[in-house]
């Protein structure tokens, strides 16, 4: 598995999204070891996490796996997120959904992220949302502080426009080191509104959520895609999965593609993507089937 540089990280080129690590029914211990086991055979290292996940409870089921298996932490990277405030879990009370990026909200989030998962170091923290309301200034020292700190080793941002990137960093000694997009061969916007090139143009690697379109890719949305990828994954003795992800690991912007799924059987097959090599032409196939249409 290739690896990465995320700012002063290295991260595997394909990571694992635990979003729905507490939608398991099996949410155990020795049940989440083994899906991070399974990772680890394949070369992921780099687990996905945020403080919303599971209605704010995914992080502590992380975290009662590393407590199970202490020599586990020190093999891998964790990545959380904070600022949705969503009126469930420890925030059944609000009445709305809504972010919040000011530094007392972001500080005490870190630490409790930081106390859920039984961790002293969060290796990258990500602002989840854009915030309207964010002050870029306040905002900005909040997360050097916390690198300065030693509670965070890295941030970045998710689902942020090139303008929201400019004006936290504009703020900001440390440099960010990621952005984590919706990215996908059904949802590829971003690859030609200018969003990943200016990523590329700095040299800043992508994270890239829902890489499989949120299962649309295997519904009737995806039936065109889903034939090609079929047909070239067959060639490669890989499913149509595997290959939709190689055409994001293909894009020279350095993509890593985030695989969220519960099933253990699937987390073991996580890794064939790296399995697939893709040429232009092929490259070209599978776009042009997600099109509709020939490239002009």
């Amino acid at each position: 598995m290739d690896r990465v540089k995320l700012g002063p990280l290295e991260c595997s080129r394909i990571v694992y999204g635990m979003w729905r690590l507490g939608d398991d029914a099996d949410t155990s211990p020795a049940h989440v070891q083994a899906k991070i086991e399974a990772c680890l055979a394949q070369g992921i290292t780099t687990m996905d996490q945020a403080d919303i996940y599971g209605g704010y409870t995914a992080e502590a089921i992380l975290g009662d796996a590393l407590k199970a298996a202490p020599g586990l932490r020190d093999r891998i990277e964790i990545v959380t997120k904070c600022d949705i405030i969503a009126p469930v879990g420890r925030y059944a009370d609000r009445r709305v959904k809504y972010y919040d990026t000011s530094a007392h909200h972001i500080t005490a989030s870190v630490e409790h992220s930081l106390k859920a998962m039984g961790i002293e170091v969060i290796d990258l923290l990500l602002i989840h949302r854009p915030d309207p309301l964010m002050h870029h200034e306040e905002t900005g020292l909040a997360l050097d502080t916390l690198v300065a700190a030693g509670k965070v080793r890295a941030v970045g941002v998710s689902n942020f426009k090139r303008h929201d990137w400019s004006l936290l960093q504009s703020a900001m000694e440390t440099p960010l080191a990621t952005n984590q997009i919706e990215l996908s061969v059904l949802h590829h916007t971003p690859l030609t509104d200018g969003e990943v090139a200016w990523m590329q143009e700095k040299s800043v690697p992508v994270m890239a959520w829902s890489p499989l379109a949120g299962g649309r890719l295997f519904g009737p949305e995806g039936a065109p895609v889903r034939d090609v990828l079929t047909r070239i994954g067959a060639q490669a003795g890989v499913g149509p999965d595997a290959v939709a992800v190689a055409w994001l690991l293909r894009h020279p912007a350095l993509i890593l593609p985030v695989m969220g799924t519960n099933s253990l059987r699937r987390i073991t097959g996580l890794g064939d993507a790296a399995k697939v090599s893709l040429d232009r032409q092929s490259w070209f196939e599978i776009y042009t089937a997600a099109l509709g249409r020939e490239v002009a």
